[in-house]
């Protein structure tokens, strides 16, 4: 198995509030997020890296530095001279985040437009990470592409991991994000839902409930999140549920799934450990929600 942790999505300028009612400008994104938090518990024989595509201007050029600057590999990254990268604003209320988003030109729409070049980034991974989103943003010919070459890259060996992270506005209707959300997973190891969004869009009645249509669907492995909640692993062979530590002082939400997705499968593509990988994952979310923004400095390089 090739050590190649890769993460596939959209990387977007961040306006995160300080505090102090001015913004601080930053990188980030879902699975820009949880590649950036891999990065930091995965041990130094893996690498990570970043499939997107950006714009050919200076901050574009400021998002590779970033990224290069944070370890993850940007070999897989296009440069295209029609489009920049998309924006986004954090706006919170008592610890929950909303967001302005400015997108519909972001370059990173175009990332499954070149077959060849998926074909080939995905068929060196070891694990393939991305996103609903991942999937939302891309013209209906070049999901299709996208979720193609995926089963290919799975074929030759590699596993694959999803956050169905279920945005509706993204998406043309309902209807497609769902079919779409379910077609996705079951080509997939690893399935890491939050109960919120299944329960919202799926009318999941319980976690069980989330993990058992995500296992219907053909899921190896389904992650359901739930917040402060029980977090639940079911295969088709057994179920286990665990309870996170409580979190006091929650100051921001935000990226509290995408850091537990990045603890729990770095954990897990070392040890194989359930157990431990579910407390990386709710110990490093526990932290994360304990300061603003997205990324922050809660754990050494690994």
């Amino acid at each position: 198995m090739s050590t190649q942790f890769l993460a596939i999505g959209e990387c977007m300028v961040e306006m995160a509030p300080t505090g102090e009612g001015t913004f601080a400008m930053g990188f980030a994104g879902d699975t820009l997020n949880t590649a950036w938090y891999a990065r930091k518990c995965l041990p130094a024989s893996w690498t990570v890296g970043y499939c997107t595509a950006v714009g050919d201007d200076k901050v574009s050029d400021q998002m590779l530095a970033f990224l290069e600057g944070a370890g993850i590999e940007t070999s897989a990254i296009q440069k295209r001279d029609d489009r920049t990268v998309g924006l986004y604003m954090i706006q919170l209320k008592d610890g929950e985040r909303s967001f302005a988003y400015w997108r519909s030109q972001s370059a990173a729409r175009c990332l499954a437009s070149d077959r060849a070049h998926l074909d080939n980034v995905l068929g060196r991974a070891g694990l393939i990470y991305f996103s609903g989103i991942t999937l939302a943003i891309l013209p209906a010919e070049d999901r299709t592409a996208f979720l193609e070459a995926l089963h290919k890259a799975r074929a030759g060996g590699a596993k694959v991991a999803f956050d169905p992270n279920l945005r509706p506005r993204l998406w043309e209707d309902a209807e497609t994000m769902r079919a779409c959300v379910t077609k996705a997973a079951g080509l997939c190891d690893f399935v890491m839902p939050s109960f919120e969004d299944e329960l919202a869009h799926f009318s999941d009645p319980t976690p069980d409930a989330s993990a058992d249509r995500y296992l219907a669907a053909g899921a190896g492995m389904v992650v359901v999140k739930n917040g402060p909640e029980q977090v639940i692993c079911a295969t088709e062979d057994q179920r286990q549920s665990f309870q996170p530590k409580p979190v006091s002082g929650i100051v921001d939400t935000t990226a509290a799934g995408d850091s537990f997705n990045a603890a729990f499968l770095a954990e897990y593509l070392v040890t194989g450990d359930i157990v431990a990988s579910v407390d990386a994952g709710a110990g490093l979310a526990g932290r994360v929600i304990q300061h603003r923004g997205a990324l922050v400095d809660v754990l050494e390089p690994a």
